[in-house]
Parts: structure tokens; sequence; C-alpha cells
């Protein structure tokens, strides 16, 4: 794999590669290249959630954790992704040149209990699969799976002034979800702490069950 010194990067991230951020979930959100899409190497789902968020024929320039990069290209190698570079000195460099970066915000699950009955543009976002949100989701929560974030129609839908919160299971497919939507160009949104998990817990959830589902 080649290794790009930061400004080849960057430039070569213009002629249409996706930058590819395999770094922990944790250290993605606190700050990361704007414009990239995020999947953490080691993950047991890693195969699955590149599949979900990648066309096949994209090419793809990886930051990853030092000391994972070989292993991050294999494994998109074996997927059948064209991986094109890799940023030399890892996200450490890029941070250290003072570039502009990304984040995203975590709100807790209470949190977002007090948020829904005032705000009138608030949209809870559920990314879990299908099965998972038919076994019990927040009332009036949209399902997004992973699989359905790079279809136009079902983004079309989400206006500039809605404030998405995004969850899935534990917290790490909203992530996921999350820089999609960043790239995409949707930036009014928050990723709910602990995701489906916490969110069940708290005593104002208005869990609904989909007809068929049993307890």
């Amino acid at each position: 794999m080649k290794t790009l010194a930061l400004s080849d990067f960057l430039q070569a991230a213009e002629n249409g590669p996706v930058i590819l951020d395999t770094r922990p979930t944790e250290l993605f959100k606190a700050g990361f290249i704007p414009g990239s899409i995020h999947v953490p190497f080691g993950a047991k789902q890693f195969d699955e959630w590149v599949a979900a968020v990648l066309e096949k024929e994209t090419p793809v320039l990886l930051v990853a954790e030092t000391g994972s990069f070989t292993g991050a290209e294999e494994g998109l190698k074996r997927l059948g992704y064209a991986v094109t570079g890799s940023l030399e000195g890892g996200f450490e460099a890029y941070q250290a040149a003072g570039s502009p970066l990304d984040m995203i915000i975590d709100v807790e699950s209470d949190e977002l209990m007090m948020d829904i009955p005032f705000d009138e543009h608030l949209i809870v976002m559920d990314v879990r699969k299908p099965i998972e949100y038919a076994e019990g989701h927040l009332k009036d929560a949209i399902n997004l799976p992973l699989t359905d974030l790079r279809d136009p129609l079902r983004i079309s839908a989400v206006e500039e002034k809605d404030n998405l919160y995004l969850h899935c299971g534990g917290g790490t497919r909203s992530v996921i979800a999350a820089s999609v939507l960043k790239r995409q160009g949707l930036h009014n949104l928050r990723n709910v702490a602990g995701g489906w998990k916490k969110i069940k817990e708290e005593p104002r959830a208005e869990i609904v069950k989909e007809p068929g589902i049993l307890n």
C-alpha cells in the first residue's frame, strides 16, 4: 500500500476516493478528517459494516491506528475494495498540522428523553436492523439501517431544520451512520451514547413493538 504525505493524501481525496477511518470509535468521535467514513477495524462486524456503507467500486484512502494499517488494508482487499493509499503518520499527522477537524457529539439517553417533548424538529433515527427495531423501539423513531444510508430517497426525507438523534444497539453503528450522513452534508446530529441498551432503561421511554413480535 502506498503511504502518502498529508498534502498528497488530501489531494488524492479530492479525486474520488473515500477516506475510511478505521480507528476505534471513541477516538473517531473526538476528531476526524471532515468527510471521513468510520468503520472500526477489529470489530467482529467489520466486513458487514464496510459492505453496508461503501460501494465495492469505491476506491479507499485509509486512516488507521499505528500497527493496524496492514490488517485493515488486507481486510478491505479481501472484500474487494481497492486501497489507493494510507496517510503517513496516521491521524496524528493530520492533527499536528493544525488541519480542520470534525467531530461527533454524544448525548446521554436521559438528555434525549428531556428533549423529545419540547423539540418539534427532533427526529430519533434508529439505525439497527429491522428485526431489532421491530422487537422494540422508541415511539415515532425512524428505522434507517446502515444498508439504507446509500439510498438518496431515504436521506432526502431529512430536512435541514431537523435535529437528528442517532442510536443503534450499543453505540458503534450509530457513529458509522453519523459519519456517512455528515459526508452527505447532514451535520445537525447527535449520537446517543450507549444506544438502545441505555434508552430502554429510561423510565420515560415510550417503547413500541411491531405487531407479531412477542415478549
